[in-house]
């Protein structure tokens, strides 16, 4: 059974809040084949990337080699600041982000601790394969992010979805299909 690590995004994980849709989704799409694994992260409301660290850590340590880690918004965020910092001596299939967030673009997505490091550019062969997904219309986090990390991971797969969702309540097939994939 091949795991799947989900870190959600900022905000209420309530019904039908913040990354559950997509979450359950994902669960019902990838089926018995996969083990998805979807941990609480700290205080979501008020995320503080070293308490989300501290539980990543505590999370990727317990993956076999070869699970495929999916971040959404804030997660996306958080696993490749978490991945091109720490060297788990894991490998992982590939990573995954779901509207994430560049922070630091601009005046306006100021977020210190999850900003990535000046080296991130040179950092990022520390990285599994990256698949980054983006909504083109996106009005939580708009597409420049997209563009900055394109500009950041050059290697990157990168897939530019029709539309303004950011949630993805509904679901996105194209994830699930890069998943099974693996």
């Amino acid at each position: 059974m091949k795991q799947v690590l989900f870190i959600h995004s900022a905000g209420p994980q309530g019904e039908g809040q913040g990354s559950t849709g997509l979450l359950q989704y994902l669960e019902r799409e990838l089926g018995s084949a996969f083990q998805v694994i979807a941990p609480n992260m700290p205080d979501p409301e008020d995320p503080q990337y070293s308490a989300w660290k501290e539980k990543l850590t505590e999370e990727l340590v317990h993956l076999e080699d070869g699970a495929v880690l999916v971040g959404h918004s804030i997660g996306g965020s958080a696993l490749l600041k978490f991945l091109s910092e720490e060297e788990l001596g894991k490998s992982f299939e590939k990573v995954i982000t779901i509207a994430a967030p560049f922070w630091g673009i601009d005046a306006e997505w100021e977020l210190e601790s999850f900003t990535l490091p000046e080296d991130f550019v040179s950092r990022a062969s520390l990285l599994p394969d990256a698949v980054l997904f983006h909504s083109i219309g996106d009005e939580i986090v708009p597409f420049k992010h997209l563009e900055k990390y394109m500009e950041n991971l050059p290697g990157a797969t990168v897939r530019q979805l029709p539309g303004n969702d950011h949630a993805f309540q509904d679901g996105l097939p194209e994830a699930a299909e890069e998943i099974r994939g693996s």
